[in-house]
């Protein structure tokens, strides 16, 4: 279903995006797929000696999942800015939860934008980061 600018308000929450619980198996696949291949992701001893618990999930992949709450509630294509700042690390086994708030809406000539603010934190209300957005919805007038 389409997302219309005149049906988004300030204030507005998005839909709660939950995500996990993150598997080691994931982590080896996303440094598959994102050419990551950092030992702290994958190898425990080598996350241990550089002062680590254990693996950690890769940011990026903490941040692509913030990017799916905003795709999945403002549509394939509409997002025009992220920007992001990474507050904790992110363990396997952990389970992560993706929320976002409305903040502001403009037009700028033929876009019709929205802005807001996005955190990703676990179960336990820890940050794991927070950051802006902008998407550009489509008008119901044309």
């Amino acid at each position: 279903m389409t997302l219309y600018f005149e049906d988004v308000n300030v204030g507005d929450e998005l839909p709660e995006l939950v995500k996990g619980p993150i598997s080691e198996t994931q982590l080896v696949r996303y440094s598959g797929a994102s050419g990551d291949f950092n030992p702290i992701h994958t190898v425990p001893r080598v996350a241990q000696e550089v002062g680590l618990d254990g693996i950690i999930a890769h940011g990026l992949l903490i941040m692509a999942f913030g990017g799916q709450c905003l795709t999945a509630w403002a549509g394939a294509g509409s997002v025009r800015q992220f920007k992001v700042r990474f507050s904790g690390m992110t363990k396997p086994s952990e389970t992560v939860v993706c929320t976002g708030k409305v903040t502001k809406k403009e037009e700028d000539g033929e876009l019709a934008l929205v802005r807001g603010k996005l955190t990703v934190k676990d179960t336990d209300d820890t940050l794991k980061l927070k950051g802006d957005f902008t998407v550009a919805l489509p008008r119901k007038s044309g």
